[in-house]
């Protein structure tokens, strides 16, 4: 039987650094504030939003709603941005995409000043993440993904980390900070042909291709560790599941985060951690 990688005990441990630190800029007369902006009512929007708002309430930051019709133009939008940016009071800004086909989101990355960019959506916060300079903000689901492994002591170094997926999201930002720990990253994708043949090496697998089940026990080896940051609906369980077939997967690996209950509260405890640290950075 697998170890569980819950994401509760990681999530509660960075709560308790961004509350001390929430607990001082009031002292010095800032209340962090996060805002998010929404366009439209998709459901897993909604979800992740109440999320969102749950964690910035436990640990004291104030949280606010920016939110737009799913027929917004691209100027309403681009409007809210620029309302949002020059908010002295809002230090942390998460748009949510992907957004209705008619607008431009990468109007919006480029429009979001970096330092507000706690999601880590723009050019300047992923610069950050590959040149490894530490400045602005890494997106919070890659990040989350290596925090799991660092709280339960995963020592990277040296070991073979595959990487399922490459978008700007998760993959190649998980990939990056996979490296920075000094693991040998491989990253798979769309066009790798047999997958399963490479993560079966693997000593750390890191699930983000957005498709339900997509690592089954033939992907999977003894002694690995699993980090599944999927969030697919099954419609006929009715029930949440990763990238990953747990139930498969689970009786092999040494180690693996569940879902519900891994990667995803661990991802709302690092935005409230950005947003409280672009507090503390505001000028």
């Amino acid at each position: 039987m697998a170890t569980l990688l819950k994401g509760a005990e990681v999530a509660a441990a960075i709560d308790q650094e961004t509350s001390a630190l929430v607990a001082q800029l009031k002292e010095k007369g800032t209340t962090p504030t996060l805002a998010v902006l929404r366009v439209g009512e998709r459901s897993d929007d909604l979800a992740y939003e109440r999320g969102a708002a749950k964690r910035c309430e436990t640990v004291g930051i104030a949280f606010r709603r920016e939110l737009l019709p799913a027929d917004a133009t691209q100027e309403e939008l681009m409007a809210a941005v620029e309302r949002l940016n020059s908010d002295p009071s809002v230090h942390g800004i998460l748009v949510f995409s992907p957004l209705p086909r008619h607008l431009d989101l990468k109007a919006v990355r480029d429009a979001l000043l970096p330092e507000k960019d706690v999601d880590g959506i723009t050019e300047g916060s992923l610069a950050g993440v590959f040149t490894g300079s530490g400045k602005g903000f890494c997106p919070c689901t890659a990040e989350a993904a290596v925090r799991v492994l660092d709280h339960y002591g995963v020592d990277c170094t040296g070991k073979s980390a595959v990487v399922v997926g490459r978008s700007l999201v998760v993959g190649k930002p998980a990939a990056m900070l996979l490296l920075a720990r000094n693991a040998t990253v491989t990253v798979c994708h769309t066009r790798t042909p047999d997958i399963a043949a490479v993560t079966k090496k693997a000593d750390v697998v890191v699930a983000a291709a957005g498709c339900m089940n997509m690592i089954s026990a033939d992907h999977v080896s003894p002694g690995q560790v699993i980090v599944d940051v999927g969030i697919n609906w099954d419609d006929a369980a009715g029930r949440l599941r990763g990238d990953v077939d747990f139930d498969a997967a689970e009786p092999i690996v040494s180690a693996i985060t569940p879902v519900p209950g891994g990667v995803g509260s661990v991802t709302t405890a690092i935005l409230a951690a950005h947003t409280a640290l672009a507090a503390k950075n505001a000028k």
